[in-house]
């Protein structure tokens, strides 16, 4: 909140929503943004305006996002038209300043606008006609339906989902083109965790692991301390020649069999994690822990078998 409080002190056009600054901006009297400045001094000089404007359109960005992620109250409506007014004025005015043509400053505050809004949210009618609205006409209808048209397609072809669509393509609440994405979402951790094994201590000697083998229809055996944390495995093709070496029986425990897992699955990892893991080790089966316990296993084809599941049943809905 400091860092925000700095920001509004030598930008005051930050603060608040910003509704204002898009008057002033709209009315091409930017020079009344400095009024409230450190800078009022320098508000005859157009450069300097100009520069002062350009500041803010991008430390707008960075404002809306520290305030948003430090829990204040924000979106990204009122943000995405500010930075919409600013780009659009900055964008005419730069072009007037350097003598090229004359651009209507106006105008253009008002088509940034649409564009912005547009790109952000992905809805381009919404763009065209709010803006209209503002304007208190269609005169812009034109120029408004271009920017939009054009900010929508560039959107797209970079990422086919909004912000707002895209966390919720995350959470398996959207049915995106990439249906992976999606189904791997929906599937949940907790329902692939499979609990039924048998555990084995440090100490335990290759007697009591053969015993333990032997009534088990597992060949995977977690290896936990006492406090239940997770300190190695036991896979049965890993000792099958061990198991037939009765002299052992006594001496080998399973501290000195176990082999430490590829990997570790966290009980509240994502499913693109987990399913990341199982590619990057070649396992087909991992051990789940929850604040240094263990839980159980998750197996790869049980994994893919649900899978399976979800995605006839996403298809048939469909």
């Amino acid at each position: 909140m400091f860092f925000l409080a700095v920001l509004i002190l030598v930008l005051p056009p930050l603060f608040g929503e910003g509704y204002e600054s898009i008057k002033v901006l709209s009315s091409n009297t930017p020079e009344k943004l400095l009024d409230t400045s450190i800078f009022k001094s320098m508000k005859t000089e157009g450069w300097f305006v100009l520069l002062f404007v350009g500041i803010v359109m991008f430390v707008k960005v960075i404002a809306a996002a520290v305030t948003i992620n430090s829990g204040g109250n924000g979106g990204n409506f009122a943000p995405s038209l500010f930075v919409g007014a600013y780009i659009g004025y900055v964008f005419a005015r730069l072009v007037n300043l350097t003598g090229i043509t004359t651009l209507p400053i106006s105008n253009f505050t008002l088509v940034g606008m649409s564009g912005v809004l547009t790109g952000i949210f992905y809805a381009p009618l919404t763009g065209i006609f709010l803006i209209a609205e503002i304007t208190g006409g269609y005169e812009l209808m034109i120029p408004l339906m271009l920017v939009s048209a054009i900010s929508y397609a560039v959107v797209r072809s970079i990422e086919p989902l909004s912000m707002d669509a895209k966390n919720l393509a995350k959470k398996g609440q959207v049915l995106r083109s990439n249906k992976d994405v999606t189904i791997l979402s929906s599937l949940k951790s907790e329902r692939l965790i499979e609990t039924d094994y048998q555990t084995l201590k440090p100490e335990a000697t290759l007697r009591e692991i053969t015993q333990i083998i032997a009534h088990s229809n597992r060949n995977i055996f977690p290896v936990l301390t006492e406090l239940n944390q997770l300190v190695g495995i036991i896979q049965l093709d890993q000792i099958r020649e061990t198991i037939f070496k009765t002299e052992l029986y006594d001496s080998l425990r399973a501290k000195q069999l176990m082999i430490k897992p590829p990997s570790v699955i966290d009980a509240n990892e994502s499913m693109h994690s987990i399913m990341n893991k199982f590619d990057e080790t070649n396992a087909w089966i991992l051990p789940v822990v929850s604040e240094n316990e263990f839980v159980g296993f998750i197996s790869k084809s049980h994994l893919l078998s649900n899978y399976r599941s979800e995605l006839i049943r996403t298809s048939t809905r469909e």
